[in-house]
């Protein structure tokens, strides 16, 4: 092929026509791409990588390339979709809608791999052919016997496209499915080999396996290893209409006043997620469900559900939208089993047919539960810049909608039960402007849910996998609009969780976005205290810190104990303020610098005057805090100050222990500040890590002891490598039961 592209052919120009509404930076991403792949060799082992974020419009990319292609001697394109008849079909659908115009003209054919013919002539292999399977064993087995039967089509110029990569990949994976992913992988190669020329492209938001697998599964001592990686990467462009990790947890989602992106969360009682895996007639009864405190986090997605949907109506309406297009939609993921969704779907229709019952016969619980959720809506619109509808017009709106069958609850947990629901364009179809689905694993990678305004999530495996819950985030994507009235129902333990995953995954697009190799350290602590790499697929994400420059690392949710007693902190804290008071003068000019072992033992004492009552406390574990910080200063670029720390105290600090009451996070998490600290960090902290002791009055009515005490902020230095560090890994001989099918 010729190391140049034609980018003003048939295909391309009039497919760029049809898609005027794709952003210019979408067909530039493709025109990149498709030049890499003409330019370089590239296999299964050594892809091509087209990284996008989840539902950012990856497949809207890949299409582009495919039409890109067809104008540069490509005659065939393979597309590999998960092991998943719903995305298969929503795959399927895409295509023929996007190349609905070269169907028309017979310019294009696209098959589903098990219902194509046996033999294609030579009429038809004048025609591009697009082939859609599944990663799974008889697809292969068939797609191969098609080329075999077929010897013309090998000799064809042939793209292959595997969306969704990393689900049959060898990271993050349980036994069952890394033999199962070897066997797919395996089958891919052997059909790879009966094409004369092919080119290879995978697609994923979740590229963990693909870039961070190190050559060796484990080598002790040695912190640099060569990770396996694509040939080339492209990152699908991402413009400002997307919603995102950033959006949901990056710094405007924790801010202390309130913001569009802080609004969005509502924090759900951990246990209310059991109450929605089967009924209890001894924890509540099922008609109170308007009035019981047990399930009061669902109740309020409901309401809010049909509040939000009827003012985005309203707004719709002054804005002269169609009335057909004014459909919103609620997904519920909590749970796998089918038994448990049937209960799911029970209690939301009770709790519509008791609003509906309080609505008919004017019962202020109606009006007082709507008016709520109407409440708490507008504070978004006005952040918006927007001014709210009518309130009395949105309860209207929400009796509407309860009296005129205007809700419908579906059930999606099953893949024939997912084909059945998805529209011509491959989303689940929104059938009554008020749409609820509840579902479970088949609900994620890849399947698109139109104009969500509303996610109860509360999915609870054992250890949480990086790329299965990012998969789980249908709320991302293009929805900017929707954020005046959105809203994220789940609890503090997961939205830490998931916080903690975009931050690793933004550090990782951010490695490749700057240049860089895309290469990230993983590693653990062993068990005589040295740190070692470890394997990706052994990462346990809840047990992650993504250390990356001037990255903070500290105890949050934490109690003190009292200053005297069994457990008294008095002495302790004075011998520190003794020991300390030796090293540096409190709220001194600049930091000074004191041995990493020195270090060590004030963390050793701080960790006596301290507690974590709460269950929902983020994670924190002392000796992880002590390995992390001999990590950051025996990964100084300068020998001598290998073993090192920087140092910093101050006196008189008055944090609170808990947010606000307005705030949707339940600790305070800053006791140090970017006016003071930062500039410390940035200025001192280049090749050393820096430990803030930061001296607490521990006052009574700020939800202390009323003690002083110390509070500990270690800072990794500018000059780092980023690195993902875990205390836990996963056993991966064992399968886990955290991804059971959805039977009963």
């Amino acid at each position: 092929m010729s190391d140049t592209i034609k980018t003003s052919g048939e295909f391309y120009t009039k497919y760029k026509s049809i898609r005027s509404n794709y952003s210019l930076d979408t067909f530039v991403c493709a025109e990149r791409t498709l030049h890499s792949l003409v330019t370089k060799v590239t296999s299964a082992d050594k892809p091509g990588m087209l990284l996008g974020k989840v539902q950012s419009g990856k497949t809207r990319t890949f299409i582009s390339i495919l039409a890109l292609s067809f104008d540069n001697n490509y005659d065939i394109a393979i597309i590999f979709s998960k092991n998943s008849k719903a995305l298969l079909e929503q795959t399927f659908k895409r295509l023929s809608s996007e190349f609905h115009y070269f169907r028309e003209d017979n310019k294009v054919n696209i098959y589903d791999i098990m219902n194509c013919p046996d033999e294609f002539g030579i009429y038809e292999l004048e025609t591009k052919l697009i082939f859609v399977l599944k990663k799974e064993t008889n697809n292969l087995k068939r797609l191969s016997e098609i080329f075999k039967n077929n010897p013309l089509m090998a000799r064809r110029n042939t793209i292959i496209v595997d969306d969704e990569a990393d689900s049959a990949s060898v990271g993050y994976a349980k036994r069952s499915e890394m033999i199962e992913a070897n066997k797919i992988a395996a089958q891919i190669s052997d059909f790879r080999s009966l094409l004369q020329t092919a080119s290879f492209l995978q697609v994923t938001a979740t590229p963990y396996s693909l870039y961070l697998q190190p050559t060796e599964i484990e080598v002790e001592n040695v912190l640099e290893f060569k990770p396996l990686r694509p040939t080339f990467t492209e990152l699908v462009p991402v413009p400002d209409s997307y919603v995102g990790g950033d959006t949901y947890f990056g710094d405007s989602s924790r801010a202390e006043e309130d913001t569009l992106e802080s609004l969005i969360h509502h924090t759900v009682d951990h246990e209310e997620f059991e109450r929605l895996k089967s009924h209890d007639s001894r924890v509540f009864k099922i008609g109170d469900v308007l009035n019981t405190k047990k399930i009061e986090g669902y109740r309020t997605a409901v309401i809010n559900f049909l509040a939000g949907g009827s003012m985005l109506r309203l707004l719709g309406r002054a804005n002269g939208q169609a009335e057909g297009r004014l459909r919103y939609s609620l997904l519920v993921h909590t749970e796998q089993g089918i038994a448990a969704h049937r209960w799911q779907e029970r209690l939301t229709r009770e709790i519509c047919k008791a609003l509906r019952d309080a609505a008919l016969t004017n019962d202020p619980k109606f009006t007082d539960l709507v008016t709520a959720s109407i409440i708490d809506l507008e504070k978004s619109i006005a952040l918006a810049g927007q001014t709210p509808p009518n309130r009395q017009e949105v309860i209207g709106l929400v009796r509407d909608a309860l009296t005129m069958d205007q809700v419908a609850t579906n059930i999606v947990n099953s893949e024939n039960n997912v084909a059945a629901l998805l529209d011509d364009t491959g989303q689940l179809t929104l059938r009554r402007p008020f749409n609820i689905f509840l579902g479970g694993q088949v609900l994620d990678r890849g399947i698109t849910v139109g104009n969500m305004i509303g996610f109860y999530y509360g999915r609870r495996p054992r250890k949480f996998q990086q790329d299965t819950v990012l998969q789980h985030s249908r709320m991302f994507g293009y929805r900017r609009p929707l954020l005046l009235v959105t809203r994220f129902y789940t609890s503090r333990p997961i939205r830490h969780t998931m916080a903690r995953m975009e931050e690793f995954d933004a550090s990782l697009r951010e490695r490749i976005a700057s240049g860089g190799d895309g290469a990230i350290q993983f590693i653990r602590k062993s068990d005589d205290g040295t740190i070692i790499p470890c394997s990706p697929n052994r990462i346990l994400v809840a047990r992650t810190q993504t250390l990356k420059p001037l990255r903070r690392v500290l105890p949050i949710g934490f109690q003190t104990f009292t200053r005297t007693g069994r457990n008294g902190i008095g002495e302790i804290v004075e011998g520190l303020d003794l020991r300390l008071e030796a090293l540096i003068p409190f709220n001194a000019e600049a930091p000074r610098l004191i041995s990493l072992v020195a270090a060590l033992a004030l963390l050793d004492e701080v960790e006596k005057t301290m507690e974590f009552p709460e269950a929902e406390s983020p994670p924190w574990n002392w000796a992880d805090a002590r390995a992390i910080l001999q990590h950051l200063s025996n990964q100084s670029s300068s020998p001598s100050d290998r073993g090192k720390v920087w140092l910093w105290t101050a006196w008189g600090r008055n944090s609170s222990r808990l947010a606000g009451e307005h705030s949707h996070a339940t600790y305070i998490e800053t006791p140090d500040s970017e006016r003071t600290e930062g500039p410390i960090a940035r200025s001192h902290a280049i090749n050393v890590p820096i430990l803030f002791m930061l001296r607490q009055n521990g006052e009574t009515e700020r939800g202390w002891k009323g003690t002083p005490f110390y509070w500990p902020v270690i800072r990794a230095q500018v000059n780092t490598r980023t690195a993902v560090f875990t205390s836990e890994v996963l056993d991966v001989s064992r399968d886990s039961e955290d991804e059971k099918d959805e039977s009963e």
